[in-house]
């Protein structure tokens, strides 16, 4: 909705004077993670604009839901690289699945925690940033992987997702607890996220 004022105005060439330009500015400072250090060091006296409020008490489709981690959830994997005594191979090897928001989306986060009822939120100390993160293993076998079984991701955020499962499987045969297995895990995330190649997978979309 912020977007589209942007947009109505940029149809009206306010962008190219100083008034409209800060009146885009002011909008642009509502919208997302805000506005960067720079842009607040060139225009002074910025006010954000009201955010629009979208008021609903569940999520209609799960699709949604799928769609919206496309973009901005996490599957990834922690690996204690410090010994463990819990764990006979001396690491332990954890799933994580991950939401990260603006702190004024606090009402977004409640919902997503509703709708799938394992989550806890976190608050960035330092930020304004929320986390929704679940890393017990019996709700990722139970709740999360289900569910992303029946509503398919987009994108390379699938392929994550899929290797992500892979490791869910080693750790159900207890393979984490083998050396051969730990290193597999270590080659399967080494793939992932920021250090997975598109190259073949932007060729084929």
């Amino acid at each position: 909705m912020l977007y589209t004022k942007i947009f109505e105005l940029m149809s009206n060439n306010a962008h190219l004077t100083i008034e409209g330009l800060h009146k885009i500015i002011n909008i642009k400072a509502s919208m997302n993670w805000s506005i960067s250090e720079m842009l607040k060091s060139e225009f002074k006296n910025i006010t954000q604009v009201d955010r629009p409020i979208v008021i609903t008490s569940t999520l209609s489709n799960p699709n949604r839901l799928a769609g919206f981690v496309s973009g901005e959830g996490c599957f990834d994997i922690d690996i204690d690289i410090s010994k463990s005594k819990s764990t006979s191979i001396g690491h332990r090897v954890q799933l994580r699945f991950r939401i990260k928001q603006h702190e004024r989306d606090l009402k977004l986060m409640e919902l997503l925690k509703k709708y799938l009822g394992s989550w806890t939120i976190y608050k960035d100390p330092k930020l304004p940033k929320l986390e929704l993160k679940i890393v017990k293993f019996s709700n990722i076998t139970k709740i999360i992987i289900p569910f992303f079984e029946r509503n398919l991701l987009l994108g390379v955020k699938q392929l994550d997702y899929l290797d992500w499962c892979k490791v869910a499987n080693l750790i159900s045969e207890g393979s984490h607890l083998t050396k051969e297995g730990l290193e597999q895990i270590r080659i399967i995330k080494s793939g992932m996220n920021k250090g997975r190649k598109l190259t073949k997978f932007l060729i084929a979309w």
